[in-house]
């Protein structure tokens, strides 16, 4: 006599296709958490006329393989960016005005890249707008490169809320990114008059790490400012 076998138990059927509840909820879980960082990382430390309430010397943000890049002693390469027909053209500051070394022959320039997104940046944002200010009267060009940002809304938004004066650019392509051979943020170059660089930071400033690469340009720390450079370098 032949025994029926049972039927086999019924598949069991998640909520969603074969998720369960619980995988969807971990899995929305993730995705909000990952969501809150992006958007804190690109929330701002500080507000002008404030100082920025993390230690300004934390970790550059990298964001590509470490490479030789440029040294100190070599010739600051032209800010060019692609143009129409892939024929180089100048970078252009948020106000459309080209932005070029060979105009400003004759003074110190300090090139800093950035992005808004980036914590260190957000860090020494302040520093470097209030120095930019505080050496103006002593010829000191200072240019902030954007890069790897979505928009130029986004750059000019980011300037306004820190009360930027200095010349900011937007290298959406990455083009001078490139040109530089950058491969973290924040990184700075500090020029001679003659458009050699100096000095090479990798990295964030302090007021007094940034006087003192300034100094090697020839500029003195301004008097009006003692307290604004008394912080220790890194």
């Amino acid at each position: 006599m032949t025994v029926p076998r049972p039927d086999p138990p019924e598949a069991r059927r998640g909520l969603v296709g074969p998720f369960t509840a619980r995988q969807l909820a971990t899995a929305l879980v993730v995705v909000l958490t990952a969501a809150i960082v992006l958007v804190v990382a690109k929330q701002p430390l500080a507000a002008p006329g404030t100082t920025p309430p993390v230690d300004p010397r934390a970790t550059q943000y990298l964001v590509g393989s470490a490479g030789e890049g440029l040294r100190v002693g070599d010739r600051a390469p032209e800010l060019e960016i692609a143009g129409p027909g892939g024929s180089p053209a100048p970078l252009r500051d948020l106000d459309g005005k080209p932005v070029q070394l060979a105009d400003l022959r004759g003074r110190p320039v300090w090139i800093t890249f950035w992005a808004s997104w980036c914590p260190p940046c957000q860090a020494e944002t302040p520093t470097i707008r209030d120095l930019a200010t505080a050496y103006a009267p002593q010829g000191l060009a200072v240019i902030g490169i954007s890069v790897q940002e979505a928009t130029e809304a986004d750059v000019r938004a980011y300037a306004a809320r820190y009360g930027l004066r200095h010349t900011i650019a937007a290298d959406l392509a990455g083009d001078v990114f490139r040109r530089y051979r950058v491969f973290g943020l924040p990184t700075q170059y500090f020029l001679d008059r003659d458009g050699v660089v100096r000095s090479i930071v990798q990295g964030p400033v302090t007021p007094a790490s940034a006087a003192s690469n300034l100094a090697l340009l020839g500029l003195e720390a301004p008097i009006a400012s003692p307290a604004a450079l008394a912080a220790p370098a890194p």
